[in-house]
């Protein structure tokens, strides 16, 4: 029997709705019919097929990696999970066997393979997971909040870290994983948060969701308004979300003596920078994030989403038909909308 599904199915600009056989479980798996799904980040680089996609993206693939969705057969050895419930799923496969999964950090697994990336993934009426993947969602959580674990879980790992308790928080990138991190620093104590970002339509929605302060990366005084929100001393976390070279360069400028950095956005070039006078003799700290933390960074979206889950509501700007995932794309593209979800059923 087929599908419907969203395939990268050729290089070069652009993705194809069409269809493809219903994936069966074997032993270990789950499938599982997608009701609502998200655009991500990553996605949007292979629409544009850019330079990451040209390296790592081998069509045909369907892609997609952020859903929720309901069981509806499970493979051989599976007992934990049962037809009818209703899941997401951690999208990053890993090998269970090397050092960094053996030590509970497979989130750094050397042999990770992404759905939506390497292998199929949800962009599609179904999708086959392994079980051990798989995070049943709790029923206070709506669909439209389950749906995007996945990226929160990002912005979650990036924020948690190190504490943000009566710390002041620099975000540089306002993209959905840079809106998630602001009530998520909010909701655990953060003091003052700052948001730097050249869109107008994504600072505003930054106030919204709790920053106290939002720029344009091209304010004539934008370290004055930094320095004299921080009390003077700058911001103790940074939170570097948009990838930009410049961006981190001006972050590590602001930030103050002992801060610490996540590194989050994936910069489309090597970058240089000043390491001894940016980082070593300011006595920085360099977190590299990447994924989310298998599965303690779960529990936290959970929790927060039980408790706070309406704060996201201003970053979900677009929920659409699959039929119409061309135009989501195009407005990502065209920084006319920020967290995009897809209606599959």
């Amino acid at each position: 029997m087929l599908m419907k599904a969203v395939k990268k199915l050729n290089k070069g600009k652009g993705v194809e709705i069409t269809t493809a056989a219903i994936p069966e479980p074997g032993p270990g798996e789950v499938l599982i019919r997608v009701k609502v799904a998200g655009i991500c980040g990553t996605d949007l680089h292979i629409f544009k097929w850019d330079e990451w996609s040209q390296k790592r993206i081998k069509p045909p693939v369907i892609i997609g990696h952020e859903f929720v969705g309901e069981i509806v057969q499970v493979g051989f050895g599976v007992n934990h999970l049962r037809a009818g419930q209703r899941v997401s799923a951690e999208g990053h496969i890993t090998c269970g066997r090397c050092k960094y999964c053996r030590n509970g950090q497979g989130h750094i697994c050397q042999d990770v393979k992404l759905i939506g990336v390497d292998i199929n993934g949800c962009f599609a009426e179904y999708i086959c997971i392994p079980a051990v993947n798989v995070w049943p969602v709790h029923d206070d959580i709506p669909d439209k909040y389950a749906a995007i674990f996945d990226p929160l879980g990002n912005a979650m790992h990036a924020v948690m870290v190190e504490p943000v308790s009566m710390k002041n928080v620099l975000i540089i990138g306002a993209g959905s994983i840079g809106l998630f991190a602001i009530p998520i620093a909010k909701a655990n104590g953060a003091g003052k948060i700052i948001v730097i970002d050249p869109n107008p339509m994504k600072r505003d929605i930054a106030l919204k969701v709790g920053a106290d302060l939002a720029l344009d990366p091209e304010d004539s005084d934008l370290k004055d308004k930094v320095i004299s929100v921080t009390g003077k001393n700058g911001p103790d976390r940074l939170l570097e979300m948009s990838g930009s070279s410049s961006a981190l360069c001006v972050g590590l400028d602001l930030l103050g003596n002992g801060g610490s950095v996540s590194l989050l956005g994936i910069p489309p070039n090597n970058i240089s920078i000043n390491l001894a006078e940016k980082v070593i003799f300011k006595g920085i700290t360099l977190h590299g994030i990447t994924g989310r933390r298998m599965y303690e960074t779960w529990y936290q979206c959970e929790s927060f989403l039980l408790n706070h889950g309406n704060l996201i509501d201003p970053i979900i700007t677009h929920c659409i038909d699959i039929e119409d995932i061309e135009n989501g794309f195009r407005w990502m593209e065209a920084n006319e909308a920020v967290k995009v979800l897809l209606k599959i059923i």
